[in-house]
């Protein structure tokens, strides 16, 4: 008869929070297991190596000065994290129980117990849902202005949404490009009257309402994207326009599916930790990254929050090591 493992520390997710988590909590003797998605799951709820493994230049991230291909640095975080003794899982959680402590995690590949859990798993941008879309992603297509903005200099871009986030990518998008069209399907806006107005009084900034874009067009691996074809939701008409790069800003989503009912959340999915720190509600349970980050969502910060979440596990097992959890 098998026994199921029994772990101090699970980490779910692979990105910069989760392996940033899993060096801290190797180089503190806590021998963490995790889960880096990419199971026998159809539709993994993470992704190995979260969102830089669809990234291509990262310039952001300290230390690289040169900059660095976004699957080049999540290798370096896992090779790190494996120097100090992570065992990193490529399978995808399932369900996970946390009722009682040590807390009942199964996944695509068994199961294990947990003293402390580690929740990384990341948001995953909205898109469009077109197959040229996907295609053309990091070939001019991006979801993340800040990420992206300076490897389009001197081009003409086109921002699809329509609420805060896309008029704040288009302005830090004018710092780059030539102009910047914001292609929203209707003519009115969910964005605040002050992030709208700073678009319009932008010069670089031009509006394109009632139009949704209908078809990416370009030619692989070079020049990428060349244009879109844009469609009018009123007449159905359609026109192409030339542009060097499409920017999707319909938000994001949180890949907290697994946690619903079971820890507290905002209304968009976000998990809630208590303020100053990446503890949830759930004694033993912490999360970082952008699963509990709807405003920064960078590489960077996401490291951040994954050290502040080593930590505050390595403190709670260090006064609650096993067994029920206190009242």
């Amino acid at each position: 008869m098998s026994t199921t493992e029994h772990v101090k520390v699970c980490i779910i997710g692979a990105g910069p929070a989760g392996f940033t988590s899993a060096i801290y909590t190797g180089r503190a003797n806590l021998e963490p297991v995790m889960f880096e998605g990419g199971g026998a799951v159809v539709e993994p709820m993470t992704l190995p190596g979260g969102q830089l493994m669809i990234t291509t230049e990262v310039e952001n991230y300290p230390g690289f000065p040169k900059g660095v291909q976004g699957p080049e640095l999540m290798t370096l975080f896992k090779e790190q994290a494996e120097r100090f003794g992570t065992r990193v899982r490529t399978a995808d959680v399932t369900d996970v129980d946390l009722s009682s402590r040590p807390f009942h995690v199964t996944a695509s590949d068994g199961e294990l117990l947990a003293d402390a859990l580690i929740i990384s798993t990341g948001a995953s941008a909205k898109w469009i849902g077109l197959p040229s879309e996907k295609k053309f992603q990091n070939y001019g297509v991006s979801a993340c202005a800040t990420c992206d903005g300076a490897l389009f200099r001197g081009r003409e871009l086109i921002v699809v949404g329509g609420g805060d986030t896309a008029m704040e990518e288009a302005n830090f998008l004018s710092r780059f490009a030539t102009k910047v069209s914001i292609v929203h399907r209707r003519d009115e806006f969910r964005a605040s009257k002050i992030m709208l107005d700073r678009a319009h009084h932008n010069p670089k900034i031009e509006f394109i309402t009632n139009s949704v874009v209908d078809e990416i067009l370009g030619d692989l691996p070079r020049p990428g994207v060349t244009g879109v074809r844009l469609r009018d939701t009123r007449s159905g008409d359609t026109r192409e326009m030339k542009i060097g790069g499409v920017f999707v800003a319909i938000g994001h989503e949180p890949n907290s599916q697994l946690f619903r009912g079971k820890l507290r959340m905002d209304p968009s999915g976000y998990l809630i930790t208590k303020p100053g720190s990446t503890a949830t509600d759930i004694p033993g349970v912490f999360a970082c990254g952008d699963v509990a980050d709807h405003v920064y969502r960078q590489a960077i910060t996401a490291a951040g929050t994954g050290c502040m979440a080593a930590i505050d596990a390595e403190r709670f097992l260090s006064h609650e090591p096993s067994g029920i959890i206190p009242v």
